[in-house]
């Protein structure tokens, strides 16, 4: 399923009232943001390749000794023969990633997994402009759901003043909404604490605040 035929109109349209709702009375900007994946992995796909042309190549090993006692099967004995056998392993392991993302998550590893979500998530907060507000109060929720991750960021008028603990209960909070289904439920919750947050910290509304950052949740 593709990432836009999860929310229909409307989730949309929920989220975005949540925004709203959240921005009424706070001085500040909330962007959710949603992508399918923050990056392609294909040294999974390399891994998962050399693991299926070695796996191939002992199977053949494991045939010559144990099970195959025809020895004038010459076409098994042929080094031609070997090599296209390896080379489809590792040409079938190479795709398997593709649609296995549980086998492409273990090979690419949680460390990268990690920093490629953090770069995506900082290259959604400069393409989104959270930082173009008046008062550096823009705050992003970043969802990228192949990685299975979730990362709050606040511009640094923000996050002078508020600890990363809050940022954290609310990812937290949010990663077991979408672990449980209710993603909608989960940025709901999340945006609101987002407003409150604010309200705490004394990012009340003034007189010339302007809505300055679409309401709308980003999908990509």
């Amino acid at each position: 399923m593709k990432i836009k035929e999860r929310f229909s109109d409307q989730d949309l349209q929920r989220i975005k009232t949540a925004v709203k709702d959240a921005e009424n009375s706070i001085s500040g900007e909330i962007v959710p943001v949603i992508v399918e994946r923050s990056g392609q992995y294909m040294t999974a796909n390399y891994k998962a390749g050399i693991m299926g042309g070695s796996l191939a190549f002992i199977l053949m090993i494991i045939l010559d000794r144990y099970i195959i006692s025809d020895y004038s099967n010459t076409l098994f004995y042929d080094p031609v023969f070997i090599f296209f056998v390896v080379i489809l392993g590792g040409l079938v392991g190479g795709l398997l990633p593709n649609f296995v993302e549980a086998l492409k998550r273990q090979l690419v590893g949680q460390v990268q997994l990690d920093q490629v979500t953090r770069q995506r998530a900082e290259t959604a907060f400069l393409e989104e402009e959270v930082f173009n507000t008046k008062h550096r109060t823009g705050i992003m929720i970043f969802i990228s759901f192949f990685e299975h991750e979730v990362i709050v960021m606040a511009d640094r008028g923000i996050s002078k003043v508020v600890e990363q603990k809050q940022w954290d209960k609310i990812v937290a909070d949010l990663v077991g909404q979408i672990r449980a289904g209710k993603i909608v439920e989960g940025l709901e919750a999340g945006i609101k604490r987002c407003g409150e947050i604010l309200l705490e910290k004394g990012f009340h509304k003034a007189d010339d605040d302007v809505n300055e950052l679409s309401d709308d949740l980003r999908i990509d």
